[in-house]
């Protein structure tokens, strides 16, 4: 978050997946509530978060190398690799598929839309 946004300005947007609810991970939100605001965001909620799909572009990025990390470090440095390089397109092609994400789970009434 201070990478991204040095100014203390950020909102940070997670899907309530039990690892990001432990208490040790809400008690380091409440830490640093004042560098950043969670948005809430209700618990089983259909999947509108873009970086799902970030994740998966990891995946595919990361998955086929030649040389497979070994270790934690190889893939923590792969993929911050796999990420720096995610093409602006990408960002930009997600955000604008919002609209039409939400209108799908609206016609779903909130359940599988299919993206």
């Amino acid at each position: 978050m201070r990478i991204i946004f040095p100014q203390n300005y950020g909102i940070y947007q997670q899907d309530n997946a039990r690892c990001h609810t432990a208490r040790s991970v809400c008690a380091w939100f409440e830490e640093y509530q004042d560098e950043f605001t969670v948005l809430p965001w209700p618990a089983n909620s259909p999947d509108l978060n873009p970086i799902e799909n970030l994740w998966g572009h990891l995946d595919r990025v990361v998955r086929p190398m030649n040389l497979q990390p070994c270790n934690l470090a190889q893939l923590a440095t792969a993929l911050e690799s796999a990420w720096l390089n995610i093409p602006v397109n990408t960002f930009r092609n997600l955000l604008d598929s919002l609209p039409a994400r939400l209108a799908a789970v609206r016609s779903a009434k909130g359940g599988y839309s299919g993206f």
